[in-house]
């Protein structure tokens, strides 16, 4: 079959789904002279990484706090190429606080080689023993040279069998894998336990730095984002979902908008969440998809974002990571106008446990959170508060997970996939996001006769770690 339009100058393509790894791959190939229009069911681009409009406070409030790491290469690599890399401010010093309060600065060392340069901070983690944080380093090492052949195992059962203890587990372990996976210990796999420690935090000294947004998710992926790709040729149908694709295994003949209007392209990249493929897709094209069929065994993972406005600052640390409490992570807004106050935003990630408390007792709790680390929101008055949950914010990763993600190419040679939740080396990410996009992008290329590799590479690693660590 040869998929090109030959009335066109340039190869179509239809990218269905306007979050990152839409945006990812509509980037990638409109440089590389592809005609790509963008179909949006929202009015706004970014998917899960959007805003929306507090009705009292008329802050952009974010579905969920997204934040990046110096590892993520391929969100860094997009956020380069669509000009939005000055939204972002680096953190090079994680600020921790101990169950009674105690900072700790998480930062490298300059004189230590990698993966040896956060050593300094673990030891500086006073709320361990200085056994436990021994235990920990061990640990940590006996991690980045495992081999994980099966992923069979859940990382509790790897940590336990490690000697690892509850306390060490509890304000460690969990404290790291929770916030980055949404999910309890007990389900994370062993693999994908391992990429976040290794490639977050042990392979380069360039890994572990936080990325965090200066302004709402709605202002970087819409506001500056699109009109970059409009002026890359790249046309945006917002408020326009796809109803459906329709076609067989040997390729897809067009797809059909809710106005039943059909529109046809070369090539098609389905960018939705996977809870949405089944709608898009035809019975038929989904049983041409073999990669498909596991899809009900999905699941996915709640995060929720308390949102505070206080009459007056409480600390002026842009983040803080709690451990040992409710509350996990603190993130300062700052003013977004006088009538609002000062807004805070704490994340509780994996907060399924939360579904049955009243969202009062919520926020009560978590300002007692806040209260025990910083002495100034003892004396603030809170002006008002918001509590949002995504219950699909992630999806779930445990063990033998990464069999039943498919790849981006799909059996029908015009059709590719894309989203975190496809196969790519990574959990549920922004950084995942974007690769699938990318990788989406590559096999369109493939397709096309125009073999390239559009995916950046990973940090090199450093000498230390390339000769420590297992691959």
């Amino acid at each position: 079959m040869n998929p090109l339009n030959e009335s066109s100058s340039k190869p179509s393509v239809a990218v269905i789904g306007g979050g990152l790894s839409g945006i990812a791959a509509a980037t990638a190939l409109c440089n590389r002279d592809f005609s790509v229009e963008l179909f949006e069911a929202r009015r706004q681009l970014g998917g899960r990484a959007g805003s929306f409009v507090d009705p009292q406070s008329k802050d952009l409030i974010d579905h969920c706090q997204h934040v990046s790491m110096g590892c993520c290469t391929n969100l860094d690599d997009l956020c380069r190429r669509t000009k939005i890399s000055d939204l972002f401010t680096t953190e090079t010093n994680l600020h921790f606080f101990g169950p009674l309060g105690q900072p700790a600065c998480v930062t490298a060392c300059p004189w230590l080689p990698c993966p040896l340069h956060l050593t300094g901070s673990l030891f500086g983690l006073r709320y361990l023993s200085l056994r436990e944080r021994c235990s920990i380093g061990r640990t940590l090492l006996h991690l980045a040279r495992q081999r994980v052949p099966d992923d069979r195992q859940t990382f509790l059962e790897w940590l336990q069998q490690r000697q690892q203890s509850k306390r060490t587990i509890d304000l460690f372990w969990a404290v790291i894998l929770v916030s980055a996976l949404a999910e309890g210990i007990d389900q994370i796999s062993l693999q994908a336990a391992r990429k976040i420690f290794v490639d977050g935090f042990m392979a380069s000294r360039d890994s572990y730095p936080l990325q965090i947004p200066n302004v709402s998710l709605s202002q970087i992926y819409h506001d500056r984002l699109l009109p970059w790709l409009e002026s890359q040729d790249v046309r945006i149908h917002l408020n326009t979902p796809v109803y459906q694709i329709t076609g067989n295994r040997q390729g897809i003949s067009g797809l059909w908008l809710q106005d039943r209007s059909q529109r046809q392209f070369d090539f098609y990249v389905l960018a939705v969440p996977w809870r949405q493929v089944a709608n898009v897709c035809t019975v038929e094209l989904t049983r041409s998809m073999p990669g498909l069929k596991h899809l009900e065994q999905f699941r996915s993972a709640p995060i929720t974002g308390v949102h505070l406005w206080f009459d007056r600052p409480i600390t002026a640390l842009r983040h803080a990571v709690m451990v040992g409490h409710l509350s996990q992570w603190l993130f300062n807004r700052g003013i977004h106008n006088a009538q609002s106050g000062h807004y805070y935003q704490v994340v509780i990630s994996g907060s399924r446990h939360l579904a049955q408390r009243q969202h009062p007792e919520i926020i009560k709790e978590v300002r007692t959170d806040l209260e025990a680390m910083f002495p100034e929101a003892r004396q603030a008055e809170l002006l008002r508060s918001k509590l949002v949950t995504d219950q699909h914010a992630v999806f779930v990763t445990p063990p033998g997970h990464e069999k039943f993600r498919p790849g981006q190419q799909t059996p029908i040679e015009n059709l590719m996939l894309a989203g975190d939740w496809t196969r790519t080396g990574w959990p549920a990410t922004m950084e995942g996001a974007v690769r699938s996009g990318y990788l989406a992008a590559e096999a369109i290329l493939q397709e096309n006769g125009r073999p390239e590799r559009v995916l950046v590479d990973d940090l090199p690693r450093s000498w230390l770690a390339r000769w420590l660590f297992v691959d």
